[in-house]
């Protein structure tokens, strides 16, 4: 299923990141600096020499006039920007209650997560990105999440009377399941076993890119694990 068009104008290859927010590419022979609109660390994405693909954006207090947009692995585009994830959660959330109204952004306990339904029924809603995998296991976060623990903590407490939703979009189509990546951020997939013990629903909503649209695949299990 279609869920968002992403056009890029421009194919590069990558050079370096420098921070966290400020990477290199280079372009028809040039140094340009690009926005990397991610927080993961993507050290399996963005590598000397990758292909990558950007596109021209412009804003008054913009640093550089280049997004980048995905990166490719194997062969296969892989989202790297997460502004889109809104939208594309949009898309399938309204596929999932499609008679609900969806409000983002909204304050539960001491953090807001992404949407709230609220009518017929309340259902808090959070929705991460993923773009680790290894070995056909998607795998997050990539990086420590101290804010990815505390959503969950407030979806477990808002679970005792309501539903909760962790939405997984894993950008990752060579993805069969998920885990929570435990090597990485221990106490992250210790509070998500937690989760799922407290009853908050979690969908792994597997996705592709193809460097035009992103099309939704399905939903995978989570992997079967001891925890």
């Amino acid at each position: 299923m279609r869920v968002l068009s992403i056009v890029p104008d421009a194919k590069a290859v990558f050079v370096e990141r420098t921070n966290r927010f400020l990477a290199f590419v280079n372009l028809d022979g040039k140094r340009v600096a690009v926005h990397v609109h991610d927080p993961g660390r993507l050290e399996e994405l963005l590598y000397s020499d990758v292909p990558v693909l950007i596109k021209r954006e412009q804003g008054k207090n913009r640093k550089t006039k280049w997004d980048l947009i995905a990166s490719n692995y194997n062969g296969q585009w892989v989202l790297v920007n997460s502004k889109y994830h809104r939208y594309i959660a949009e898309k399938l959330l309204h596929m999932l209650f499609s008679d609900y109204e969806l409000k983002p952004e909204v304050k539960l306990g001491a953090s807001r997560i992404d949407f709230l339904v609220e009518s017929p029924e309340k259902i808090a809603i959070e929705v991460k990105g993923c773009t680790l995998s290894r070995e056909g296991i998607a795998l997050f976060p990539d990086a420590p999440t101290k804010r990815g623990k505390r959503h969950l903590e407030e979806l477990i407490k808002f679970a005792r009377h309501n539903r909760a939703m962790l939405l997984i979009l894993i950008f990752r189509e060579d993805s069969r399941c998920f885990l929570p990546n435990a090597d990485t951020d221990p106490e992250f997939a210790k509070t998500f076993w937690n989760a799922v013990k407290a009853g908050v629903e979690v969908y792994p909503a597997l996705l592709s890119y193809n460097g035009h649209d992103v099309d939704y695949i399905g939903r995978i299990p989570l992997c079967m694990a001891t925890h």
